[in-house]
């Protein structure tokens, strides 16, 4: 029982440490995730402008109205 007087035995939760790094890490995890949804937000909004920018005329939209085909009479 030595080795217990002098405190050479690992304790259950005798240092704290693991928690503050716990804590250091979960927030550098939560600043990079922070991080990467800024980006990501950046670059959906870019895309966006660009495809409202780059928006092609449908072939419906063409200035025939009213034609299905027939011939008009007269």
């Amino acid at each position: 029982m030595a080795a217990q007087a002098d405190g050479s035995t690992m304790k259950d939760g005798g240092n704290d440490s693991g928690a503050r790094s716990g804590k250091a890490a979960k927030d550098r995890r939560e600043a990079r995730l922070k991080l990467a949804l800024r980006e990501n937000l950046k670059r959906r909004k870019s895309q966006a402008r660009e495809r409202a920018d780059f928006t092609p005329a449908s072939p419906g939209s063409d200035d025939v109205a009213g034609d299905d085909g027939e011939e008009s009479p007269g």
